[in-house]
């Protein structure tokens, strides 16, 4: 997809403006199809939920400031609201690509064969049926890996005064990095690359990978435009792996 020498100057931004680009690529778009159509149900049901919840929740998580700190409460309900949002996108995100895990597969399979020209074996929808197991077993080892973490900057948020101010952050980087994970390991999980190979390789290129996840955490948060994320983010990463990682850990 790209040359050697110009890979390294590619960053997360520029892969996930090529998301946007590849989902419309003629061939692919009946593969796109299902992923969206998950997406859109469950992310439009559960903003529309979230919306009549946030009245309740906020208030409550506010309770939790120390007086000393009311001062600040401007600036600490918008940063409760976002947490909440955060969090909650990150669930229904993760919720929706259970679901639609095997879809994405196949969406990042098919697009690797347009982008190299080389498919991959198995490929197509009865490889797809044969191997919901082992996908299904890669969404509980990624469930694993996310929810001590998270559980732990759910802990920190109830410490008066740091829990409002800077887990907040933390959790976005945090959401930003899942995301990344997420979505990359579509492409590695075609190849059989192992969870904590494939999160190792990711680590090599942080900084890229976090500003890919953050770019698909803040889209998934706008009305609309979040609706078409989940095969967005897919291309995005599968380009990424074509240019990056496939050449040192693929299957040739």
């Amino acid at each position: 997809m790209a040359s050697e020498n110009s890979v390294s100057s590619f960053n997360g931004v520029y892969y996930f403006s090529q998301g946007w680009r590849l989902i419309r690529l003629p061939g692919l778009r009946r593969f796109v199809v299902i992923p969206l159509l998950v997406n859109v149900l469950l992310m439009s049901s559960a903003f529309i939920w979230l919306f009549y919840r946030l009245g309740d929740w906020i208030p409550r998580l506010m309770s939790h400031i120390p007086d000393w700190l009311h001062w600040l409460s401007y600036l600490l309900w918008p940063l409760s609201a976002i947490c909440i949002l955060l969090v909650f996108s990150y669930f229904f995100s993760t919720l929706a690509n259970w679901i639609a895990a095997p879809f994405c597969g196949l969406l990042a399979e098919q697009l690797e064969g347009r982008l190299t020209g080389q498919p991959l074996p198995d490929s197509g929808w009865l490889g797809m049926l044969k191997d919901v197991p082992r996908i299904m077993k890669r969404e509980l080892q990624k469930l694993g890996y996310y929810l001590p973490r998270a559980l732990g900057l759910l802990l920190l948020y109830f410490i008066p005064g740091f829990g409002q101010t800077v887990v907040p952050v933390l959790w976005f980087l945090f959401s930003a990095w899942m995301l990344s994970v997420q979505y990359c390991d579509y492409p590695f999980d075609n190849h059989k690359i192992s969870f904590k190979q494939m999160r190792n390789a990711l680590r090599q290129h942080k900084v890229a990978n976090m500003q890919f996840g953050a770019l698909v955490s803040l889209f998934t948060l706008i009305p609309v435009l979040n609706l078409a994320i989940m095969p967005v983010a897919v291309c995005g990463a599968t380009a990424m792996w074509v240019d990056r990682y496939r050449g040192q850990l693929g299957r040739q």
